[in-house]
């Protein structure tokens, strides 16, 4: 996993979760607090309400990115920008400062007047623009999205089947497609990659970022940082019935469970509530070995973040190793009532398939089966007479497919 230099600040598993708070200079965004026409107003925000509160960075939006909104070109951003670039000049706190932008010449402008990183919600699509970052080598997040400057996040908008095959399109699920998306336009070494949380098209449905949640540890199979904006969005409020003003508490939940999931930084308008959560997440993350071995610093070992097949698939596919993803996930079943006979059978079965059972001492047939995804469908697939071991062994392949 590459750590990001963002203007000194680390970004990536060495370093603190950091909080990314809100500023907009676009009347149309939602969240009004947020809002600023004025640099003076905007400043005393952003020292008062962000920085002293806990942000690491402030990402500027100069145009909402609600889907029912028209786009604005570059020209109409850049008449924006200088609010923005007032806003620097007049705060006091000492924070890292983000450009919410599409396009290369509103992100050059916005370097050159002071800040110090890139947002790219339209994934790359204009092609520039991470040559501009590369070239002032600043930090870039890119947000999983089409190929189209006007349809940010609407990745089911890709056409797939051109791209990656009718075979592959026929079959990816929203979460590949996300994958996808945030690999197509290549990535910086500096690029933080963002999923795309938050009904950005249509078709995108509440499901699909509840399971982009749960999977987000496969995004670290792009070896880069991860980004997430999920604060009070609806898949959240979703499973409480709550209200936005009333959804704190399920983005507090959220973003400790995204950090134990492998994200980097969170983007929220809540910060020194969101801090607190990135302490707790960050606290009970488990610590990863990553290093030098034997005085060779050309040499790494790294241990990395994995708990399903589909994480390590993502690894095998960035470095292009054979499939091992279903010799890497180990599963550990209980098995209870069985005979002394049928559990000396499930133990010479296991053996044979390159899985393990051991039965306990108790007298309830109680054992524990263990062995990797590949070793248990290996297991699986025997078809004993015994009924209840074929029961046993059907709900172990089921659990393992």
């Amino acid at each position: 996993m590459r750590d990001v230099d963002a203007a000194g600040l680390g970004i990536g598993d060495g370093y603190p979760t950091r909080v990314m708070g809100v500023l907009n200079v676009s009347s149309e965004s939602p969240y009004k607090p947020s809002v600023f026409d004025d640099a003076a107003e905007a400043a005393a925000y952003v020292d008062e309400e962000l920085v002293d509160e806990g942000a690491d960075i402030v990402d500027v939006g100069l145009e909402s990115a609600n889907k029912r909104f028209e786009v604005l070109s570059a020209e109409e951003e850049l008449d924006r920008l200088d609010v923005a670039l007032e806003t620097i000049e007049s705060t006091s706190g000492d924070a890292i400062w983000s450009i919410e932008t599409r396009y290369h010449e509103v992100a050059e402008a916005a370097i050159e007047g002071g800040f110090d990183m890139v947002n790219d919600i339209a994934g790359f699509a204009d092609p520039k623009l991470p040559d501009v970052c590369a070239e002032y080598d600043v930090a870039v997040a890119k947000m999983a999205s089409p190929p189209d400057l006007k349809r940010p996040g609407a990745v089911e908008e890709t056409p797939w089947a051109e791209r990656k095959g009718a075979e592959w399109a026929e079959s990816a699920d929203y979460v590949d497609q996300v994958y996808e998306a945030l690999k197509q336009n290549g990535l910086t070494d500096k690029t933080i990659v963002d999923p795309a949380f938050g009904g950005w098209s249509e078709a995108q449905t509440t499901e699909q970022d509840r399971e982009t949640l749960r999977r987000l540890r496969e995004f670290r199979g792009l070896g880069q940082p991860i980004l997430v904006s999920i604060n009070r969005k609806n898949f959240l409020r979703e499973l409480t019935g709550r209200s936005t003003e009333e959804a704190l508490a399920v983005s507090l939940a959220a973003t400790s469970m995204a950090i134990e999931r492998g994200a980097h930084v969170v983007r929220t308008h809540d910060v020194r509530e969101t801090v607190d959560a990135c302490a707790v997440g960050d606290a009970f993350t488990p610590t990863r070995f990553r290093g030098t071995v034997g005085g060779a610093d050309d040499v790494t070992v790294e241990e990395l973040d994995v708990q399903t097949e589909g994480d390590v698939s993502r690894h095998v596919e960035r470095v292009g190793t054979a499939d091992v993803a279903g010799d890497a996930i180990r599963a550990v079943f209980e098995v209870s009532g069985l005979t002394a006979t049928q559990a000396e059978s499930l133990a010479a079965a296991a053996s044979d398939a390159g899985a393990v059972f051991a039965a306990g001492d108790d007298a309830d047939g109680a054992g524990l089966l263990v062995g990797s995804h590949r070793a248990l469908r290996r297991l699986a697939g025997r078809t004993p007479e015994d009924d209840a071991l074929a029961g046993v062994l059907d709900a172990v392949g089921d659990a393992v497919a």
